[in-house]
């Protein structure tokens, strides 16, 4: 490993260890890379439901939330779901996951609505419960993204 130990060197000539230790990686990539131009309309089109429909409330309220959110917040949706705050390229209709180009899908949560909305980062897929309003909706998800930034969870 000299190459990386050469460039890890340069680097913090550059940008002191003591510096850079204190973000996260998301944060570190947010930092270099910018804030991405998260288009929901692409998104939107580039969506497979699994158990709920697009016509459903529940998904209806839920791109209206993410039609409200902040480009940082849009940004840290992105890395919840995908696990990249980059946008691909061509578009999402060429997002990738485990298995090469997998759309983002977003999956009935059984279990209520006391549940937070869950992520599967390999598959660019998004639990969401049954929400029963699009305040609640929000509430939710932001939260999931406040602790889903935190480290990877499994369930």
């Amino acid at each position: 490993m000299p190459k990386i130990d050469s460039f890890l060197e340069g680097f913090h000539e550059l940008v002191p260890a003591d510096l850079i230790s204190i973000f996260n990686p998301q944060e570190l990539e947010l930092l270099i890379s910018g804030l991405p131009d998260i288009n929901i309309n692409d998104l939107q089109a580039n969506t497979e439901y699994q158990h709920y429909k697009p016509s459903d409330p529940q998904i209806q309220w839920f791109w209206s939330v993410l039609r409200s959110f902040s480009q940082e917040e849009k940004a840290l949706f992105l890395q919840f779901v995908t696990g990249s705050s980059k946008v691909p390229l061509e578009g999402f209709g060429m997002l990738q996951g485990m298995r090469g180009i997998q759309k983002f899908s977003i999956h009935k949560a059984y279990g209520g609505s006391k549940l937070l909305p869950a992520s599967h980062t390999c598959f660019n897929q998004l639990d969401l419960p049954e929400y029963t309003g699009e305040e609640e909706t929000r509430e939710k998800l932001l939260l999931a993204l406040r602790e889903g930034a935190e480290g990877f969870g499994f369930g």
